[in-house]
């Protein structure tokens, strides 16, 4: 894996993908301190990043292997941008989703002619049947944050966020399973001199944060977080380029997600999930910190259910 490679991801995506904008607002810099700009993955196709990583996992199988399809678990965003990259490319998607998942969800998935299988809401239950499937079809497994291909095609947006930006000092994201903040790692470190990249993590699960501590991944016990699309732990292909290049992970409580959301809501006049607001909350938290740095906040995605809003 060099610069070389994460430039190949980047061209073959982006036929697939769109060049989001990037957008800021002057009384967000004022609210803060710092110059502030955001990344809008809530406007990539699908509505959140993942389209990025999705399209290049299935750009990276050979044509045998499209022949038989792919196969992913996910409640959310994963498993709409594997179903759309997938429809794009004539590939069959089976999509495992928890029998818990939002109603509005599946039928994203379906309108993007996914397959769902329905199972028990475990890991262990999806990890089953996304096998079972693996085995029965032949289908190639996609893994939602724990595969190079889908971390490289994540880089992405950082990628076309330090052409815009190549001042940037700081590149915040949130972190959920690592997929996201791993690829915005590598790109930092081969496309910028100088820019740093910091995580930002609900303290209810903390596991990436204690990761970093303990030099293991750790998981779990709540995943009591308004901030859904970071309930997932990190895995053994993102962790080692965490600890490698992220500087560091800031913990913010449910109530200060909740604020940044609506904040971005109001100020920006743009929808976000609240995974998204994690970051901008590490920032408004501490502000000292980013004074005078070039900031930047990669927003990860807009896929949230408007009849169920936390403010």
């Amino acid at each position: 894996m060099n610069k070389q490679t994460l430039i190949e991801t980047h061209n073959r995506i982006k036929p697939f993908i769109h060049k989001t904008p990037v957008l800021s607002s002057s009384l967000i810099n004022e609210m803060v301190g710092t110059e502030v700009v955001f990344k809008c993955e809530n406007f990539q196709r699908m509505g959140a990043f993942k389209m990025r990583g999705a399209s290049n996992a299935i750009l990276s199988l050979s044509e045998e292997e499209r022949q038989r399809g792919v196969v992913t678990h996910s409640s959310g965003n994963f498993a709409q941008a594997v179903s759309l990259a997938a429809k794009k490319l004539g590939v069959k998607a089976y999509i495992v989703m928890p029998e818990n998942a939002p109603q509005v969800k599946k039928d994203a998935v379906k309108t993007y002619e996914g397959e769902i299988i329905e199972c028990e809401s475990t890991p262990q239950a999806r990890e089953a049947a996304a096998h079972k499937i693996k085995e029965e079809k032949g289908a190639s497994f996609l893994h939602p944050s724990n595969q190079d291909e889908v971390i490289y095609g994540n880089s992405t947006a950082a990628i076309e966020f330090l052409e815009v930006h190549p001042e940037l000092d700081i590149i915040l994201t949130p972190v959920g399973g690592g997929g996201l903040i791993a690829g915005t790692a590598l790109a930092a470190n081969y496309f910028s001199t100088k820019c740093i990249v910091i995580g930002g993590e609900p303290m209810e699960v903390d596991d990436a944060y204690r990761s970093l501590i303990s030099g293991k991944i750790e998981t779990n016990d709540s995943f009591n977080t308004v901030a859904d699309g970071l309930r997932t732990h990190l895995g053994n292909r993102n962790f080692p380029i965490i600890k490698e290049h992220v500087e560091k992970i800031i913990r913010v409580e449910e109530g200060e997600i909740i604020n940044a959301m609506q904040i971005i809501w109001e100020r920006m006049k743009i929808i976000v999930e609240p995974s998204c607001a994690v970051p901008f909350a590490a920032v408004l938290k501490h502000k000292e910190e980013f004074k005078n740095k070039n900031v930047g906040i990669i927003l990860s995605g807009g896929n949230v259910d408007v009849k169920n809003l936390p403010f």
